[in-house]
Parts: C-alpha cells; sequence; structure tokens
C-alpha cells in the first residue's frame, strides 16, 4: 500500500506564516517569546503592516490577560486586515466636512482629539499633520495618491525589512517554534536560498534545520512510530444492538463553534439514569433539513463524547467512558451504567474544524433581504433557508419549537444578552408561536422584524450569521452541528443542557485521563521528570506531556515523517511550552484519507533554554 505525503501548506498559507514569523522575531529574540503587554501586541502588530486601534488591542488583550503567544498572534493576523488605500481615502473623505480635497489642520484635530473614539494629544496630532503635509501649506490633501501611497508603502516597507533580516540572518530560519515550520514560498525565496535548492544537497539536510541542534536535544528526543489501517479494513466491533428499537431513547442536539482565539465551544449536558442499565450511546454530525442530497463539509468532522461521574466536587468528577468506535459519521459506546447522574461533554480534536481567513471571497456575498414588488422587506430564499437550519440546530430537543432556554442559548451565542420573560411576552403577541414556545415561521418573522427596524441593512444580521459560524456565501464554514443518542435497554434515560463555568476544565481533564489511562508513559532520555503519553484509538492518535519538574519546559514536536496525518496543530513542526509540575495535551492526530492507511512517526525533542 502506497501512503499519502502529508500536504505541504499552499504558498499562500507559506507566506502570511513567513511574514508572521517576520513580524514576530523583529520585535522578539524568538518565537518562543511570549507577548506580555498590549504595548508589545502593538508593536509586534504593526511590525505585520496593520494599524490597530484601541478598541482593536482591547479586543485581544482583555483584563484577564497576561500573555499572549506566537500562535494567539497568527490568529489574530488571519482576523486583521491591512489597511488599504480605498480605506483611507474613505476616512478621510469622511473628515472632509467641505468636500473640497483636503484636510486642516483643524479638521484633523476635531477629528482625532473630540471626536474619535481613539483619542489622540495635540503633539501626537501635530506630528501626525507635520509629516503628512507633503506639500507644506498647511493642508492634507489627502486626494492626491501620493499621501495614500505614502502610507501604505511604509507599511510594505515595515513588512519587507522584517522579511529582509529573516532571510539574512540563518539563525532565526532554524526557530522553527511556533505551530508553522518555516519554509519560504517559491515566489519569496531569495537568489541565495535558490542556489541551495539547485544544489545537489540531500533532502534530509532540509529538514534538518528544523530540528534542534545541539546534542543536547537529540540526546533528550523521543521517537514515536505507529502505522493505522484505513477505516476500510476495520469490521465494526460494536454493532448496534438487536432490537434497540425497543429501548428507552432519548436525544439531544448541539453545535461545536470555532471561537475568534481558534479554540472549539460547544454545550456541555446533564445525563440521568434511574436505574442500572446497558446502555448504547453515540455522537454524530448533524445533517440539515434542506441538504439532503447536498454533502457538507462538517459531516467529516470527527466527534467524540465523553462521560463523567458529576459529583459535588473536582475530586468527586471522575471519568467514566468515552466514545472509542466508529461507524461511518458516528462514534459509539456500550457498556454499563450505573443509576446516577453523568456530565456528556461533547469533544472534537480541532483536526477537520479550522479556522479559516476572512479574507473577502472573490465572489459577491449572498443578499439577505430584498424589497417586493411593494416595496415591502423581505427575506431572500437562500437566507430563508439558512435561517431553517439554525433553527434546526437551536431546537436542541427536536421537537419543532423554540422554548425561552433554547431561544436564549442563541441569544447568548449571537449577542451575549438573554431574552427575560417579559421580552418572551412580548414576542408572543407579535410573533406565531405554540406552546409558549417559538415556531419555525415565528422565529422568520422576528429576524425579518430586526431586517426591518434597520430599514434593510443587514449588518446585525450578518452579526448573527458569522456568530453561528457561516461565511459571506451562507455556508457552514466555522462550526459543526452534532446529535447525542442515549439509547437504555431497562429505564428511561433523560437529558438536559448544562451550562457550567467550568466545562473547559471539566472536558479538558476527561480528554488527558482518556490518554493517561490507556497508554504508559515514556520519559525523555536525559530528563526523568518529563514523560510523553501517546494514545492509539481505533481512528485518531493524541498525546500529552507531563512536566513533573519545578520549571518550564519547551518541548519540540516534529511530525514530518507522517505520512497521510493531519494535526490538530495545523503544522509539522511545533513547539508546547509546558508550566512546571503541569500536564497538557500536545496533538491530535487523525487521517487525512481515511480509506488509506497512515503512518504516525513523532519526536519528540527538549528545546535548551531560550
Amino acid at each position: 500500500m502506497s501512503f499519502q505525503e502529508s500536504p505541504r501548506p499552499s504558498e499562500e498559507d507559506e507566506a502570511f506564516y513567513m511574514q508572521c514569523r517576520a513580524a514576530y522575531l523583529a520585535v522578539f529574540r524568538s518565537s518562543l517569546t511570549n507577548i506580555t503587554s498590549k504595548q508589545h501586541l502593538c508593536r509586534v502588530l504593526q511590525q505585520a503592516g496593520r494599524n490597530p486601534s484601541h478598541a482593536t488591542l482591547n479586543k485581544y488583550w482583555t483584563a484577564t490577560t497576561s500573555k499572549l503567544n506566537f500562535d494567539d498572534f497568527c490568529e489574530i493576523l488571519k482576523h486583521e486586515e491591512k489597511t488599504e488605500e480605498s480605506e483611507l481615502m474613505r476616512v478621510f473623505k469622511k473628515m472632509d466636512v467641505n468636500g473640497d480635497g483636503y484636510i486642516t489642520h483643524s479638521e484633523l484635530e476635531k477629528a482625532l482629539i473630540t471626536v474619535s473614539r481613539e483619542k489622540m494629544t495635540k503633539e501626537e496630532v501635530n506630528a501626525i499633520f507635520s509629516l503628512a503635509d507633503i506639500n507644506k501649506d498647511g493642508k492634507l490633501h489627502y486626494a492626491e495618491v501620493s499621501f495614500c501611497r505614502l502610507f501604505a508603502s511604509t507599511v510594505e516597507q515595515c513588512q519587507t525589512a522584517a522579511l529582509e533580516r529573516l532571510e539574512a540572518d540563518a539563525k532565526l530560519k532554524r526557530l522553527n517554534f511556533g505551530s508553522q515550520s518555516y519554509s519560504p514560498p517559491k515566489s519569496s525565496v531569495s537568489s541565495a536560498t535558490q542556489r541551495v535548492d539547485s544544489d545537489t544537497t540531500p533532502k534530509k539536510d532540509n529538514r534538518s534545520s528544523s530540528r534542534p541542534s545541539s546534542a543536547r536535544s537529540r540526546r533528550s528526543s523521543l521517537s514515536s512510530s505507529i502505522t493505522m489501517t484505513s477505516s476500510s479494513t476495520k469490521a465494526n466491533k460494536f454493532p448496534e444492538p438487536s432490537g434497540l428499537q425497543g429501548w428507552h431513547h432519548s436525544f439531544m442536539k448541539g453545535c461545536f463553534f470555532l471561537e475568534d482565539d481558534g479554540s472549539i465551544s460547544a454545550l456541555q449536558y446533564q445525563l440521568h439514569i434511574p436505574h442500572t442499565t446497558t446502555v448504547y450511546l453515540t455522537i454524530q454530525p448533524l445533517g440539515l433539513s434542506h441538504r439532503p442530497d447536498k454533502s457538507s463539509a462538517w459531516m467529516t468532522v470527527d466527534t467524540a463524547l465523553f462521560v463523567m461521574s458529576a459529583g459535588e466536587t473536582k475530586e468527586d468528577t471522575n471519568l467514566v467512558c468515552f466514545t472509542e468506535s466508529k461507524d461511518k459519521e458516528k462514534y459509539i459506546w456500550k457498556g454499563e451504567l450505573n443509576a446516577g447522574t453523568y456530565h456528556l461533554l461533547p469533544f472534537t480534536s480541532g483536526c477537520r474544524l479550522k479556522k479559516r481567513s476572512k479574507k473577502s471571497p472573490s465572489s459577491k456575498p449572498v443578499e439577505l433581504v430584498y424589497r417586493t414588488d411593494t416595496e415591502e422587506l423581505d427575506l431572500t430564499r437562500e437566507f430563508r433557508e439558512v435561517l431553517s437550519d439554525i433553527f434546526e440546530i437551536i431546537d436542541l430537543d427536536g421537537n419543532g419549537l423554540l422554548s425561552l432556554e433554547e431561544y436564549n442559548l442563541f441569544e447568548l451565542r449571537t449577542s451575549g444578552e438573554k431574552c427575560d420573560k417579559e421580552a418572551w411576552a412580548v414576542c408572543k403577541e407579535n410573533f406565531d408561536m405554540r406552546k409558549n414556545q417559538l415556531t419555525r415561521q415565528g422565529f422568520m418573522e422576528l429576524n425579518l422584524m430586526e431586517a426591518t427596524e434597520k430599514d434593510g441593512d443587514p449588518a446585525d444580521l450578518w452579526v448573527t450569521l458569522e456568530a453561528m459560524g457561516y461565511n459571506r456565501m451562507l455556508e457552514l464554514v466555522e462550526a459543526c452541528p452534532f446529535q447525542i443518542d442515549v439509547h437504555c435497554e431497562s429505564t428511561q434515560p433523560s437529558i438536559q443542557p448544562l451550562s457550567m463555568d467550568s466545562g473547559p476544565k471539566l472536558l479538558n481533564q476527561a480528554l488527558q485521563k482518556s490518554i493517561t489511562a490507556r497508554t504508559g508513559a515514556k520519559a525523555l532520555r536525559g530528563h526523568d521528570n518529563v514523560f510523553i503519553y501517546t494514545y492509539k484509538g481505533e481512528h485518531r492518535i493524541s498525546s500529552l506531556i507531563t512536566n513533573k519538574t519545578n520549571q518550564r519546559v519547551t518541548v519540540h514536536v516534529n511530525n514530518e515523517q507522517s505520512r497521510n496525518c493531519c494535526s490538530s496543530r495545523g503544522m509539522t513542526v511545533f513547539a508546547v511550552e509546558v508550566p512546571a509540575r503541569a500536564k497538557m495535551v500536545c496533538q491530535h492526530v487523525l487521517p487525512i484519507n481515511e480509506k488509506q492507511d497512515w503512518i504516525y512517526s513523532c519526536v519528540e525533542s527538549i528545546l535548551p533554554g531560550m
């Protein structure tokens, strides 16, 4: 059997991550160095050609932020676009109240000191005006191409200088410690690098530059290699129990959402089992109603469900079981559960549900509203289909109606606010409801009212759609709806959504326990207190690092020899910083093509202090 190579990132991705690294290393000594202040964040963003406002900085550096790492920085750059000449022109035209093509010092001062949310001092305004007054006539001639181009070229010069420094310093090229490995795109390779590539240097030498070069690092490495067979050759270990249709059944829906920081969130649930019984538990991506003949990208997303005992304290909460077997898109566990209450914790590895760049698509965004022949506003057919899908996702119990609790989960997701009982009573008077619950038609009416109140402006509607994982082409790209089914042989189970502040911690606890309980620890050579656990499931490999020392350690991870594999880290070479006396999940790995065999080959190395 021939193995499929792990795909290399596109040239566009390579260029992006090289620019990220160049900007980062223009400010910090290493891409392992953390951003520790808002001022540092501002400086490194400016090196990357961004012009962050106070609001932008506050968005990423909140009151609870103490540090950001290189991976965080890359995610921020994906969401913050460069300032273009056309955007500058739009802003300046807004300041130019007379429309005469230039801005006076007083107009600029008024805009930047009194009106703007980003308040500036008079000294700062004077400095800007002095730089921008190219003709020295006391006026900022923004309409002249030269001014906007001056600004844009300054941004480009910052980036170019950073890239040149990266190219010139061979040592910096070896600092591949983010989640991306250094490999210059063909379009931006220097002539010196091209000469090396045209040499007869073996490929092995090219790869070696991404590994720690010190003898200490080599002595401290640990190599793991696992060959996995394709899913097509695996027999189903847990066929559906005979007579399952006669078992007691309960189900609940939910959705994985990609957050701005790249993390994945989902509702958690409480399961109550009245009596000890045999249980058949499944979780799978949810197909949506109006697309029965069209396969959806999220249907390939891996899912899992962890079951934990629901103790009053963390010490009382233990991992009971988790879904390890798979039948097509369905992940399964079958066994006996004692009478009691349990937490159901949905999980996806992140290998197939990843953050995408929010660059504007080449095609025009889909229209959400239009005016009828009578000049009344209405929702477009495409938007109604998506709203119907959203209704399907947030109708957790699948009864075709939205309770106040279900609707509030939607409101918290999209607006951060909740609808109280008084507001719900107003909804009852204005929109279609049944049994004090909102119907699908009522949900459409509510969204039409929002569009009407804004006179057809779809801005708020787009905020809702993007929060639910849709892009401007109305494609669900940053979310994965799922369904949990619980079948009990001799008692009726019940499931309820559970809102817990400790949700991510509880899931992480379950995930770590599932890895350490299924495999033994291997110490890194020369470091008896740093251990690697590598869990080999039927369809997923996960690794965990335990640091029992009294100081933090940085582990360099290299997956370059893996075949037909994708990592939750997004790239083949990265580093993980593990605090003192702590555990940390290193990565999850899945096959790219499930119909082919795959090889997981990983080398972990301790990096010397930098």
